[in-house]
């Protein structure tokens, strides 16, 4: 399909991707690396961030409107995302998006209906959820095209390394900062 009709298969992967997100919480890696074979890098991964940002503002609208008591008892399972989350409403909802986006510590799906237990407002919510899952999305999707692209996969995988060396290197500063701040 991606051959015959790229505009259709684009829609077709935004909404496979964003409904398997909210509905069957699948992994949004999964969806990363389907970009990444099915379309080049860069609109592999534009796609990919708009699919997963779609799923999450569903989750996220899903978790604050309908799923009201569901998903509390989930996210109170998980420690961190219940201290960062529940246990410290005030802190900046900007910061806690960045790092629970770029850190791979904390799962997505659980972090997007979780985040409709904040106070975030929709728009900041979506803007930074964009913002903070590309570094994640691109080295998938580059990583991905890399290993089917003969011509240009070396390249790819050049950068998507550095890409992930990059955000192994600010996640691990993060996370220390972030950890101490709040301990």
């Amino acid at each position: 399909l991606v051959n015959q009709n790229k505009i259709l298969s684009m829609f077709i992967y935004i909404l496979a991707t964003s409904l398997g997100c909210v509905l069957l919480a699948l992994p949004g890696a999964a969806f990363a690396v389907a970009a990444g074979l099915l379309f080049e890098p860069f609109t592999g991964t534009l796609l990919c961030l708009v699919a997963a940002t779609l799923g999450a503002v569903l989750a996220f609208l899903a978790r604050r409107y309908f799923l009201r008591d569901s998903v509390r008892p989930m996210l109170e399972k998980n420690l961190t995302l219940k201290k960062f989350l529940l246990d410290d409403p005030e802190h900046n909802g900007a910061i806690l998006l960045m790092i629970t986006r770029l850190v791979p510590l904390f799962p997505y799906n659980l972090q997007n209906f979780a985040y409709g237990l904040t106070d975030i407002k929709i728009l900041p919510y979506t803007l930074y959820t964009f913002i903070f899952m590309t570094p994640g999305a691109a080295v998938f999707t580059l990583g991905a095209a890399g290993v089917s692209d003969s011509e240009r996969g070396k390249l790819y995988l050049l950068i998507a390394g550095t890409i992930a060396i990059i955000l192994f290197i600010a996640c691990y500063i993060l996370r220390k900062k972030f950890i101490k701040t709040h301990e």
